[in-house]
């Protein structure tokens, strides 16, 4: 009786995880406010409950997605860089093999600081410089521990200001694509990186001038606002947000406006995306119909409600072409990667 009465159970418990009808997502702390946004208008215009969104970060949320591919996993997760090959290896290792890829926008990564502080604009070299945990020393023909404690010591043009910068955690795709971006693409073209067998090296110093602050960017919009002479890493849609309090930092004479990260004039740009469990579908009709709202012009287009909260829109021919991604389960595979990478 004691082991039937289990049995029962387990079944009823299992047929409770297979009927549910909400949505769960997971991921990006950058994607949180967009996907919050469609969540709460879907909720509130659909017969189908709010769905769940978690900001795990976008490291995070992919090791969520693909731990397995039952209906007790996450349907969505929400990436503020594109999924990583080892990724989608442990997704299909996994079980999670009909993944689709759907970006649904851009944004900047931005450097800001108190809006009261004198302007300082900086180079995306001088940024390496600050952060990097290995910097060329001053006759540029080797690497050593990053030295750097004051701005004026990289350049004296710049401020006698500590080198103190609130950026996010390495479980952040917001840090992947900082780290991508500001020192993988430099070091690559850079000798005496190359010469050091350093090619594309991009590890972030861990003496304390660089303070991971977790993933709730807002939190490091929070810290600006107190420790007035620190600079901060995140979004370009916390800059739009808390435009009241702090402001940017041009980075190669180029202002972070919404202009210039469409236009890829900005030299931290970058997509942001989502990623679909395609086997979920079938159970969780709601799927369909939360990525339809997500992807329609309205919201996403170039005067689309999102643009009001700091998304930079995709053109209308991108729009449909990540919808047709949609409605033909098309799985992102690893060839297609492999040739992003090799593009950038």
């Amino acid at each position: 009786m004691h082991k039937y009465l289990i049995t029962l159970l387990m079944l009823i418990f299992a047929c409770q995880s297979q009927a549910r009808d909400q949505i769960r997502i997971v991921g990006s702390s950058t994607v949180y406010p967009f996907a919050s946004f469609v969540a709460e208008e879907f909720g509130s215009v659909s017969r189908y409950p709010t769905p769940i969104v978690e900001s795990t970060g976008t490291g995070g949320g992919m090791k969520l997605f693909c731990s397995d591919n039952s209906m007790d996993s996450p349907d969505i997760t929400n990436a503020s860089r594109r999924i990583k090959i080892k990724e989608l290896d442990l997704c299909h290792r996994n079980g999670v093999k009909n993944i689709t890829e759907v970006m649904f926008g851009y944004d900047g990564i931005v450097i800001a600081q108190d809006k009261d502080n004198a302007e300082m604009p900086l180079s995306k070299l001088e940024l390496l410089l600050a952060v990097a945990k290995k910097v060329p020393n001053k006759t540029n023909d080797g690497l050593i521990d990053n030295p750097y404690k004051y701005w004026n010591e990289i350049n004296p043009k710049l401020p006698k200001r500590e080198i103190k910068i609130y950026g996010p955690p390495v479980s952040s795709g917001t840090r992947d694509a900082f780290e991508e971006i500001v020192l993988q693409y430099q070091t690559e073209e850079m000798k005496v990186y190359r010469d050091a067998g350093l090619k594309g090296y991009r590890f972030i110093r861990t003496d304390g001038a660089f303070i991971p602050s977790g993933e709730n960017d807002n939190l490091i919009v929070q810290k600006l606002t107190k420790d007035k002479m620190a600079l901060g890493i995140f979004g370009y849609s916390f800059l739009a947000e808390n435009s009241d309090s702090i402001k940017s930092v041009d980075i190669d004479s180029v202002t972070p406006t919404a202009a210039n990260i469409a236009n890829k004039s900005y030299p931290i740009s970058r997509s942001l995306f989502f990623y679909i469990k395609n086997d979920h579908k079938e159970t969780l009709p709601a799927m369909e119909e939360y990525v339809a709202m997500f992807m329609d012009e309205a919201i996403i287009g170039m005067d689309g409600l999102l643009t009001e909260i700091g998304l930079i829109p995709m053109d209308t021919d991108s729009i449909e072409l990540n919808m047709t991604r949609v409605s033909e389960n098309i799985n992102v595979s690893q060839d297609e990667l492999e040739k992003a990478a090799a593009a950038h």
